[in-house]
């Protein structure tokens, strides 16, 4: 029996320190909780690496689950994300059922965050959405991808960057507990041998990138978050016009801070154009909230839109009995994300901070209550639905 097992496999794991270090990155530095939720984190990103380095391959493609309740570096509530590693080398299709959620999109790209040290490097972004694919009568799709399109194709075609590396996809659902998840196959065209068993040394320089990935993350989206709050400070939104493979869209994140008898009241215009739009909490490592079991996303089918036809919502961390709560899930500070697609106008909400037992002289006197039996029934529903949904 061999001795050196643990002294052989314990060092790959030894940059999983550099996601530890990141906890001198988030607001509150020297807070046990912080603390206690950074090791979440990292175990949570660190358990995701293993799909991200030993699942798939560009040449024996398949999906694995990316982003989703349970993974929750900063997904869209709304959205079931898929990845499969590719490379530019080969020409891919990818075939099945379109379903009925909202919007179904495929992204390409040059490496995926978490996975290269200099983010830099990331890029070669090619997006495609319903808009840029047929459906037929039985509800299929079938488009090819690769770097050029072959002579006298006639059927869906997207490129792809000699340098791809993976591919994205977006199952994005308005009405979770109606909508079809679509069901979806990629297979690589091109001939390609058996599956190959992996060898030793394949196997340790895997484990050694999935160490490397909860510190690749946190160091990326701790950026992310903490450049809003640095440039704007909190309770202040900052929109972000997203370019190239999410030209459709508008962001609008901001970073939360409220007491436990403050609440903060979200107001904007609507366009009059906006086929989706919704809003989220994230906590301070960029984190969606919990999302199953709390009603901490709102989208446009499940919005209640107030007098004047704008939407207000309300953050607190007791249910303050109006439409629209947005449930901080105990926490303090976070972050806000809201997102406006393919709208005619992209207004910027503004934050009211107010005393909790005064909201509603801040509201329409036309807002209604919201009894604990309702938002029982609310939220009883949105497990459900969210259950239901395909997710892993």
């Amino acid at each position: 029996m061999r001795t050196d097992t643990k002294n052989g496999f314990f060092p790959l794991l030894a940059d999983l320190q550099t996601a530890l270090d990141e906890i001198d990155n988030t607001w509150q530095p020297d807070d046990e909780a912080y603390h206690a939720d950074v090791y979440r984190q990292t175990m949570m990103s660190l358990s995701y690496s293993y799909f991200a380095y030993f699942h798939a391959t560009p040449e024996h493609p398949d999906w694995a689950p990316l982003w989703n309740p349970v993974f929750t570096l900063q997904p869209n509530p709304d959205d079931i994300y898929l990845y499969s590693p590719i490379s530019g080398k080969y020409c891919y299709r990818v075939s099945g059922k379109r379903g009925t959620v909202k919007i179904l999109s495929f992204t390409t790209q040059r490496h995926m965050s978490g996975m290269i040290d200099d983010i830099s490097q990331i890029g070669g972004h090619n997006e495609i959405d319903d808009s840029d694919f047929s459906v037929d009568e039985f509800g299929n799709i079938d488009i090819l991808f690769s770097v050029e399109k072959p002579s006298g194709y006639a059927g869906d075609w997207a490129p792809i960057d000699p340098g791809a590396t993976g591919m994205m996809v977006r199952l994005r659902s308005y009405d979770w507990l109606n909508e079809i998840d679509p069901k979806l196959a990629i297979t690589c065209l091109d001939p390609v041998g058996p599956k190959a068993r992996l060898t030793p040394s394949e196997i340790r320089d895997r484990i050694k990138e999935m160490a490397k990935f909860p510190g690749r993350k946190t160091k990326s989206y701790y950026r992310l978050q903490n450049g809003v709050k640095d440039r704007v400070g909190f309770n202040v939104f900052e929109p972000i016009r997203m370019q190239g493979a999410l030209a459709k869209q508008v962001y609008w994140p901001a970073c939360f801070q409220l007491n436990d008898d403050e609440a903060l009241i979200i107001e904007t215009e609507l366009p009059q154009k906006r086929p989706y739009w919704n809003i989220q909490l994230n906590d301070p490592y960029f984190n969606a909230l919990e999302y199953v079991y709390r009603n901490s996303s709102i989208n446009g089918h499940t919005a209640v839109v107030s007098e004047g036809g704008k939407f207000r919502a309300v953050i607190s961390l007791t249910d303050p009995g109006v439409p629209n709560w947005l449930d901080p899930a105990g926490y303090n500070e976070g972050g806000i994300y809201g997102r406006w697609f393919d709208c005619d106008s992209n207004p910027t909400p503004i934050i009211k901070r107010v005393p909790l037992i005064e909201l509603r002289q801040h509201l329409p006197t036309t807002t209604p209550v919201i009894w604990p039996e309702q938002r029982a029934e609310e939220l009883q529903l949105r497990v459900q639905a969210c259950q239901m949904r395909k997710r892993w």
